[in-house]
């Protein structure tokens, strides 16, 4: 049976038009919005139409208006806040698991994928992982760690699998850093250079297995109670993390 056709309002119409600009990329996250006159005169409307526009985009997650600053595109789907907020309040051990599904399918495809300038990268984020380790920069080592993973995401070729991961992601650098010693990282940096090894020569059966070797490990550090049993909800820990001696 047909369905009435919905008569969409100009708020919605604008609305629906900056959500486009977004998905298509034309107006990546991080992008700062154009001024409201300028605005106005592409979209033929009034200043309290944009604003509403503008306002619905922010209450769904796209937009985020900085005060004094201006508004920036802060999600490239209505999905990632709705996912970022279910993550929030899932345990680490449950992110953990999630991230092996979605990783051990990135190294597979990427494996198959990859070229010449994704390897450069990944090695690139490899030897700057090292070196975070011989100065003992836990941050740094979180940073180009997931700058290691994220390549591997980019060469699987895949967007939706690329923009579940980066939905994700915001919740393992803590996961690093709290881990983080360098004995420990010596032997992770060994795991990931078998990963890239793996993935350069085309081996998705050996990319997976290396895979699974990082997740377990981390898995066990998990359940050695190093991060409260990885039961408590994000963030719980770091703020227990503060109140210890």
């Amino acid at each position: 049976m047909l369905k009435q056709t919905k008569r969409l309002t100009l708020v919605e119409q604008v609305a629906e038009q900056i959500e486009g600009l977004i998905a298509s990329g034309q107006w990546a996250v991080g992008t700062k919005v154009p001024p409201e006159p300028e605005l106005m005169e592409q979209l033929q409307v009034s200043r309290n139409t944009l604003r509403e526009a503008i306002r619905a985009l922010t209450h769904a997650g796209l937009l985020k208006t900085r005060q004094g600053d201006g508004t920036y595109v802060s999600s490239s789907s209505a999905l990632g806040p709705v996912l970022k907020k279910r993550i929030q309040r899932s345990s680490w051990l449950e992110t953990l698991e999630v991230r092996h599904a979605l990783e051990k399918e990135a190294a597979s495809l990427s494996a198959e994928r990859r070229d010449e300038e994704d390897l450069e990268r990944m090695a690139y984020c490899l030897e700057q992982c090292k070196e975070a380790i011989h100065r003992t920069d836990a941050d740094g080592y979180a940073h180009w760690d997931m700058e290691f993973h994220q390549a591997i995401f980019a060469s699987s070729r895949n967007g939706l699998l690329i923009e579940l991961y980066d939905y994700i992601s915001d919740s393992v650098p803590p996961i690093l850093v709290d881990m983080f010693n360098r004995d420990r990282f010596h032997g992770f940096h060994d795991n990931h250079a078998r990963l890239l090894e793996a993935i350069k020569e085309q081996d998705s059966a050996k990319a997976v297995e290396m895979v699974h070797q990082y997740i377990g490990e981390t898995q066990q550090h998990f359940q050695n109670e190093d991060i409260t049993g990885g039961l408590e909800q994000h963030g719980t820990n770091q703020q227990n993390n503060k109140s210890r001696p």
